[in-house]
């Protein structure tokens, strides 16, 4: 179960080894601490290595005996470290998390032109590079391991491994709708329709499927827009707090789920003429937070549903799909919590899909965090990808075989096994808007929307 237990990646940082390493490095301190000896600054560097290798999964708890789920240790102990002044800096995780908390349209914009577009193209001319002269042959064959943070240059070898996805949009979802002012709330719906007609649905679309991948968002409201749904965004750029917390910052986590709480209380104050009953998402990691916000309290007897569940109860799917296959990548922080993922997935697009089993590598901001510790992780899922696309291309079908996701980090994480499996990535969202709405799905979107689809409510 556990994404870190990979041995033939040289990676056995396996939850009882993690619980095992955890309580003797508390022993050490206990003991320095009693012989008033002076804690060795060389265990929290032990302390912090041990929660480094974890993806916070949370798949370790259910077969856990003593039901143990070392997800939450390691956050815990990411705090404790973050606390005590022994986290030690990251520049990838500085960059991300700088990124994540920007609320201000004009340093996302610049931020993501000098991380997201020119980062990017760099890391991928680098890659081409490293692939061409060989350099990352070795490492990705068989991954050293990794026992305490490697040297520069094997960090700077781990990051350029596999490509970064290309095609990523250069402006927001939020930019490309003009929507940016946090001081409104934008409400999206079809002019041809009757105002009062159509279910009104809260839309958080989160980081990931707003700053990053925002085709992801926009297919979200294209398909909302399409079933006759009025769509309510929250005003101005929002993060769920998840990736905080995560990362070891409690109290930066914190203060980020109670302004955006206390600001969806005023939205459903604002709004509350339109009866909000489904709140959607579109990610993973922004479903698990959001149902901490208690949102039976803001919009009273509403519900928490992902996009494609929303889609699936509303009769969308796909039929007749010829010269494509698709495989399903499960995240590790699914966000269809209502019905089975993989049977979503299949009543969508209308045939029988197969899933690709293991964690992606991705994991939120470990590619780029801990790229020795992914390259071991993407080790495993690389035969996964490499043995499900062949056993849809075993009759000879040559057409493209396509792995779908449901998670913005897994959607960038799949994206970069293409040359060695021979797949392509997307969301399912995403596939579905480019199959019911046309290939020009988001340039006619944003057309229909800005020609008088948005009401801009003043909150």
């Amino acid at each position: 179960m556990c994404s870190t237990h990979v041995p033939r990646a040289n990676l056995l940082y396996s939850p009882r080894n993690k619980i095992l390493a955890t309580s003797l490095l508390i022993e050490a301190f206990l003991y320095e601490e009693q012989t008033r000896r002076g804690v060795s600054l060389k265990h929290f560097d032990e302390f912090g290595d041990v929660a480094d290798h974890c993806t916070v999964c949370h798949k370790c708890v259910n077969p856990c005996p003593v039901d143990i789920d070392f997800g939450d240790v390691s956050i815990a102990m990411r705090n404790l470290l973050r606390k005590g002044g022994h986290k030690k800096f990251n520049p990838g995780t500085a960059a991300s998390m700088f990124f994540l908390n920007a609320t201000d349209p004009t340093t996302i914009k610049l931020v993501k032109t000098l991380l997201i577009d020119w980062g990017y193209r760099a890391q991928r001319l680098a890659y081409r590079f490293a692939k061409t002269t060989g350099v990352v042959r070795a490492q990705a064959k068989r991954p050293p391991p990794t026992v305490g943070r490697p040297p520069l240059k094997s960090q700077v070898i781990h990051f350029v491994n596999k490509p970064m996805p290309a095609g990523v949009p250069r402006r927001t979802a939020r930019a490309l709708l003009d929507i940016e002012d946090d001081t409104v709330v934008p409400i999206i719906r079809d002019p041809a329709r009757p105002a009062d007609d159509g279910e009104a649905v809260f839309y958080f679309p989160g980081c990931g499927s707003e700053r990053l991948f925002s085709q992801v968002g926009l297919a979200t409201q294209a398909m909302l827009f399409h079933v006759g749904a009025q769509t309510v965004l929250p005003p101005g750029y929002l993060c769920c707090g998840y990736p905080q917390t995560s990362a070891g910052n409690h109290d930066e986590g914190l203060r980020i789920t109670t302004a955006n709480r206390v600001l969806f209380h005023r939205v459903a104050n604002t709004l509350n003429y339109l009866d909000i009953r489904t709140v959607i998402v579109s990610c993973g990691t922004c479903m698990d937070q959001l149902l901490k916000y208690e949102f039976d309290r803001i919009f009273p007897g509403c519900r928490l549903l992902d996009i494609h569940e929303y889609l699936m109860e509303k009769g969308v799917r796909l039929d007749g799909v010829e010269g494509t296959r698709y495989l399903y990548h499960d995240p590790c922080h699914t966000p269809m919590k209502t019905y089975a993922p993989l049977a979503v997935v299949r009543d969508l697009v209308g045939k029988d899909v197969a899933l690709a089993d293991r964690c992606c590598g991705e994991s939120g901001t470990l590619a780029v965090s801990r790229p020795d510790v992914s390259t071991q992780v993407r080790f495993r899922k690389e035969e996964e990808m490499r043995r499900g696309a062949a056993a849809l291309r075993g009759d000879g079908f040559a057409g493209d075989v396509k792995v779908l996701t449901s998670c913005p980090s897994c959607l960038q994480g799949l994206s970069r096994f293409a040359d060695d499996a021979g797949t392509q990535a997307d969301y399912i969202v995403v596939e579905i808007a480019k199959r019911v709405l046309g290939e020009r799905w988001m340039a006619d979107y944003v057309a229909k929307a800005t020609a008088g689809g948005i009401e801009r409510v003043l909150v």
